[in-house]
């Protein structure tokens, strides 16, 4: 009864921790501290079920703590922030997996009632789809697979036909196994085709959409650790699973609003598929020089950034907080305006700026941004495409018309830094280069933006 006592308080300060450190990564400021809260709330959890369930002894743990540390700071040094969204996605696909093997063996330790055989084969289901289904997108995202797997949406004639009748096999080995849990052969046909299943739902979603799958995928891995925890009546496993499943369906929300779109039309169909065929933009582009463009900028008094993926591959986030300071000392005010799903992942911009020490204050959404947009001297775009793109808003026949943008075009005149004329994530041309208003500086953003800063110096 004693140690029954000290196990459930343990669990409701590990739930504690998670809940406040849940809150904390809500602002970028404590995001770290809301970080370490929630690592420390696992970590008692970890411990304390290990002990009282006599799995391993104290020498096993405290060896298991400094491999993990060793392997978690070899992560973290190595793994470079453009790299950072597939991992996320590695990380979702090894919380499925974690929940398909822990609730498959409990399915095959013995004679079961069938509310919890019906609940376990739910978080095989789910952690199943979570495993292969991220890493497809792993795939897709870092583009290692490129051989077999593209980043672009994969589709094929028949594909929702051949889903379908997927999904019923699975439900025709789910009720097999309930009604015949000792044919342990309809569990791992089961755990095969839900495996299966992971992966051709998220190949016909398409490299454009992979923060809201990114984010989906979070909240499956959550509701299969739930799903486990309700079968092993283990309540802080209910909760920390409830809690990152709540927490991703509500951000995929989020993304699914800032591109437009529903959630139903990102899992089920192609992004091309949906877009029908694309349309070619023409016109004449109009190169400006990084002399010139500083000319512009010292004379400037309002000045936007509008960062996206480009920047952090050119990991020119420093170089820009130094052209900031250097504009600001000159008299201009600075902002940065973040588009919801700017980057590859959910907040991947906010991480970028924070990582060169811009104020939190200085970044401002999208709806905080457009009301404004023809104050703004320059809006300058570094490394985004698709998020400024404005045939969202003029071209029916666009795939992401009604997607809602920065609207950097009504800006009195707008740099955009990119390698080239290669079109964004999602494929398709965008219009703003063309524009009357619009300079293109090529090259690397990074050097770019440090030949500008060379200018002021001189």
């Amino acid at each position: 009864m004693q140690n029954e006592l000290i196990i459930n308080s343990v669990y409701i300060v590990s739930a504690a921790l998670f809940i406040f450190g849940l809150k904390l990564l809500s602002h970028p400021s404590t995001a770290r501290k809301g970080n370490l809260l929630s690592a420390l709330g696992m970590l008692l959890a970890i411990c304390i079920t290990l002990i009282d369930q006599n799995i391993i002894g104290y020498e096993w743990i405290a060896l298991s703590l400094g491999l993990g540390a060793v392997v978690g700071l070899i992560i973290a040094k190595k793994v470079q922030l453009t790299s950072m969204p597939e991992m996320v996605s590695l990380l979702n696909g090894v919380g499925g997996l974690a929940s398909l093997v822990v609730s498959l063996v409990m399915l095959m330790s013995g004679a079961l009632p069938a509310y919890i055989v019906i609940i376990l084969l739910i978080a095989i289901a789910i952690g199943g789809v979570t495993f292969t289904g991220s890493l497809v997108a792993w795939s897709k995202l870092s583009g290692k697979m490129s051989i077999l797997i593209k980043s672009k949406a994969m589709v094929f004639k028949g594909q929702a036909f051949a889903n379908s009748i997927l999904l019923l096999c699975i439900i025709g080995l789910a009720a097999a196994a309930v009604i015949m849990p000792q044919e342990y052969v309809y569990a791992f046909i089961f755990v095969g085709l839900c495996l299966v299943l992971g992966v051709m739902l998220v190949l016909p979603i398409g490299g454009a959409d992979m923060p809201v799958v990114i984010s989906l995928l979070n909240s499956y891995s959550g509701l299969a650790a739930c799903a486990a925890g309700i079968a092993m009546s283990n309540n802080l496993l209910i909760v920390a699973g409830a809690l990152v499943g709540a927490s991703g369906i509500i951000l995929t929300s989020i993304m699914c609003k800032a591109m437009n779109r529903s959630l139903s039309n990102v899992l089920f169909s192609g992004f091309q598929a949906v877009s029908g065929e694309t349309i070619k933009i023409e016109g004449e582009i109009k190169a400006i020089s990084c002399e010139d463009a500083y000319y512009t900028l010292e004379a400037s008094q309002s000045v936007l950034v509008i960062p996206g993926y480009g920047m952090a591959v050119a990991q020119a986030q420093h170089a820009m907080k130094e052209l900031q300071s250097l504009l600001e000392a000159n008299g201009a005010e600075v902002v940065y305006g973040i588009h919801p799903v700017a980057g590859r992942m959910p907040g991947h911009m906010n991480v970028l700026l924070a990582e060169a020490d811009v104020p939190y204050e200085l970044l401002l959404e999208m709806d905080e941004v457009n009301p404004r947009m023809e104050n703004y001297d320059v809006a300058i775009v570094i490394g985004a495409n698709d998020v400024v793109n404005p045939a969202a808003r003029e071209m029916k026949g666009s795939p992401i018309y009604g997607m809602p943008i920065i609207n950097a075009d009504l800006a009195k005149n707008v740099f955009i830094m990119k390698r080239s004329m290669a079109s964004g994530f999602a494929g398709i041309d965008n219009p703003l280069f063309f524009k009357d208003n619009a300079r293109m500086i090529f090259g690397d953003a990074k050097e770019s933006l440090n030949n500008i800063i060379r200018q002021f110096a001189d």
